[in-house]
């Protein structure tokens, strides 16, 4: 089985590369199923059903988020809805939506889970004993366990990883937008990346106009951040596993760019 997950989605010029390099990328790989973070879908911060159902057409399967993902309070009845959107599971109680899942995809069952780091982030519950606690009751159900971690700080990412080792198929790094080179198979069998990057415009500071956030250096002031123009980017990682075990045999970094 073929797992993509895409970067952070950035607004509309992420939505234009899903569109873009998507469909050609899961026909010639072969991809059985494909993940996004979508929390910075619409104008660059939160999600509607309207940009989520614009990149569902383009052949996305399933949704994570982040802390993003509640940018826009009246999308919160739709990140309670939505089956095909995970949020991140350590939240409080009462946070609308689902921390994990479990899908079928094609004869095997999948089960997704998205949790926040802690480090440079919101002061929620802990992500290690969450994940813990919610791996735990997915091996019941299915091997093959994705976990998508949106997180700051690169060592809670890789610490999390080696806690995970062989109890999760994957765990994929998102939040800071730029694509790491540490891609690898841990020893336990977990496919590990410390950030999967970001899909959106390339020319920015992490999707937002430069400018502003050249003068927010320089000020110190409060600034309107809006999505960066310009030519896009595709970011994204692809793991082969072993459906049998929940094993990855390979993960593989892809990049593409605006022609």
């Amino acid at each position: 089985m073929k797992v993509l997950m895409i970067g952070d989605v950035v607004g509309r010029p992420g939505r234009r590369a899903v569109k873009e390099f998507l469909p050609a990328l899961r026909e010639a790989r072969q991809i059985d199923l494909v993940i996004a973070n979508a929390e910075n879908l619409a104008g660059g911060n939160g999600i509607t059903r309207e940009t989520a159902d614009e990149i569902f057409s383009y052949g996305v399967d399933f949704l994570t988020g982040g802390n993003h993902i509640w940018d826009k309070k009246e999308s919160y009845s739709y990140i309670d809805e939505e089956t095909r959107l995970v949020r991140p599971a350590n939240y409080p109680p009462g946070a609308p939506g689902a921390g994990y899942r479990v899908f079928t995809v094609g004869n095997h069952k999948v089960g997704l889970v998205n949790l926040c780091g802690r480090a440079f982030m919101p002061d929620l519950d802990c992500p290690f004993r969450k994940a813990e606690e919610i791996t735990a009751a997915l091996a019941a159900a299915t091997p093959i366990i994705i976990v998508d971690f949106h997180a700051e700080a690169t060592s809670e990412k890789i610490a999390l990883g080696w806690f995970l080792d062989g109890r999760v198929t994957a765990l994929f790094g998102t939040h800071t937008h730029v694509q790491t080179a540490d891609e690898r198979i841990l020893p336990g069998g977990t496919a590990y990346i410390t950030d999967v990057g970001m899909t959106g415009p390339r020319d920015g500071v992490i999707g937002v106009r430069k400018e502003a956030i050249i003068s927010k250096y320089l000020t110190q002031l409060p600034k309107r951040f809006e999505v960066a123009s310009g030519p896009y980017q595709f970011n994204a990682c692809l793991v082969t596993l072993d459906p049998a075990t929940g094993k990855a045999l390979s993960i593989e970094r892809v990049q593409e760019f605006e022609r």
